[in-house]
Formats: structure tokens, C-alpha cells, sequence
């Protein structure tokens, strides 16, 4: 295997402890994998604990500024000098069969730039994150509370969440941020990530980015990872005033699309 670079970012993750730890067992005691762990600014005595796990391995950046989940990824991406490169959430345990057979597919297709694996709860109920098309309507309809309209356009829900995609390995055109295994060359070729969307949208204009360069993203449903998961544009105010703001970005990038 070639060497790997695996990109965190973090804010105040409850989960990196665990996340860290099954990348140490599962894949870093195995592969040439190096762990690139990036505090956006998270609670003192929380870098404190992050930066203990320090290693030849894992490399702790601690910020003094929060500037988003892409720039940290940026920063990451500019200090790697490996061929492959992954964005991961802290919040996702992998294991060792699945990152060998996404690392395999990636090294084994020339014409592929990303993959995005099965991302299932710690249950092992499907996350349905990745996406057919993106428009207005059906992303403001995942806030809707009232059960009635969602069962009204529950086949085109079902259908923006890709829900009938077959367990067979295929090109998709969105995948989700979550875990995103990439070949550092498309990620230069097209600038990393745009640093203008603070939080959310920045993995769909990725992925645009990566379709308009010629690259393609396969979906691996044979290495599944787990997601803990946390809808937190739907709990707090803050947050979904910066999903707002990233929808509009978005849209006003790339094109207003409302159905």
C-alpha cells in the first residue's frame, strides 16, 4: 500500500477519542497511514486531551480561530505529500477490511478521483447521505416536522436520498463529506475545498468540482463505515442560520435549481 494521508477535522468531537483509537488498531498498525488531526479552535482542556494522543503517526494541528471544516482540511491537504488522501469525520469508525477495499478500488481505477463507502449508525441502519440531484425544495423539505408532507412526497424523498441504490458498486455524482477517500491529485487540480462555506454544502461543491473536472465517484457498498451522526442544523438556531447561509452559496455558485 501506498502511503495515506487521513485528514479530521474537529470541533469539540466527543467521538475522535473512539475514532482515533479504531484507526490506531484497524489501520495505522498495518498501513503506511498518517493521521492528520485539525482543532478548529475546540475548548482548552479538550485540545489538551487531543493533543496527548501525538504520535510519529497522528499529528495534532490546534487552531487559534475557527475558520470552517474546509480550511482545515486545506491546511491538512497542504502539509500531505501522499498519493491518497481522506476526509473523515470525527465521528466515524472504520475498519481494516473496509479501508483495504476502498484503498484497492481507488489504486486499481485510474479514471476514479473518490469514493464514498456505506455509512451506516452504529446499528447498522443505512445513512442515507448521498445524493441524486440537488434543488431547493427537497433539501428545505428535510426540515419539515409535519409527517403528513413528508409522506406526501415520500417517493421524491426517497429518491433525492437515493434510497433504491442497488448493493452493487457504482458512479454516483454526490457523495457525503462524512468519509470521502480521494486521490490527492484531483484535490489539487481543483483547489481543495472552498473555504467559503464555513459548515455544509462544501462537500456537494466539491464533488461538482471533481464531475466538472472529468473525475469520477464511485460508491462502495462493500465497505461500510459507521457514522454516529448528529443532525445539528435541525437542534440549534446558529447552526441552521449556517446551513442557510451554505444553501445560498451553494445555489448562487452553481445555480438556483428550486425542484
Amino acid at each position: 500500500m501506498a502511503p495515506v494521508t487521513v485528514s479530521i477535522v474537529t470541533y469539540n468531537s466527543a467521538h475522535i477519542f473512539e475514532a482515533v483509537a479504531r484507526f490506531k488498531s484497524e489501520v495505522l498498525a498495518h498501513y503506511p497511514v498518517t493521521l492528520r488531526i485539525f482543532d478548529n479552535h475546540s475548548a482548552p482542556a479538550y485540545v489538551e486531551k487531543l493533543q496527548a494522543l501525538a504520535s510519529e503517526q497522528v499529528i495534532i494541528t490546534a487552531a487559534s480561530d475557527n475558520h470552517g471544516f474546509g480550511y482545515g482540511h486545506n491546511v491538512n491537504l497542504v502539509q500531505s505529500k501522499t498519493d491518497y488522501f481522506v476526509c473523515c469525520n470525527p465521528d466515524i469508525l472504520i475498519d481494516r477490511t473496509s479501508f483495504v477495499t476502498m484503498y484497492d478500488y481507488l489504486a486499481s481505477q485510474p479514471a476514479v478521483s473518490m469514493i464514498t463507502p456505506k455509512i451506516t449508525d452504529p446499528d447498522g441502519q443505512v445513512q442515507y447521505l448521498i445524493r441524486y440531484k440537488l434543488d431547493v425544495f427537497d433539501y428545505l423539505l428535510r426540515f419539515v416536522r409535519f409527517n403528513f408532507v413528508k409522506r406526501l412526497f415520500a417517493k421524491r424523498i426517497a429518491r433525492y436520498e437515493c434510497r433504491d441504490l442497488s448493493d452493487e458498486r457504482q458512479q454516483i455524482r454526490f457523495g457525503s463529506g462524512a468519509f470521502m477517500f480521494l486521490r490527492t491529485s484531483i484535490l489539487r487540480q481543483i483547489g481543495g475545498f472552498d473555504e467559503r462555506f464555513f459548515m455544509y454544502f462544501e462537500d456537494n461543491d466539491l464533488c461538482m468540482r471533481i464531475n466538472q473536472a472529468g473525475g469520477q465517484i464511485f460508491y462502495l457498498p462493500d465497505a461500510p463505515v459507521i457514522h454516529y451522526y448528529a443532525r445539528d442544523s435541525h437542534k440549534s438556531s446558529r447552526i441552521f442560520k449556517l446551513f442557510l447561509t451554505s444553501m445560498y452559496r451553494y445555489f448562487n455558485k452553481w445555480g438556483w435549481r428550486f425542484f
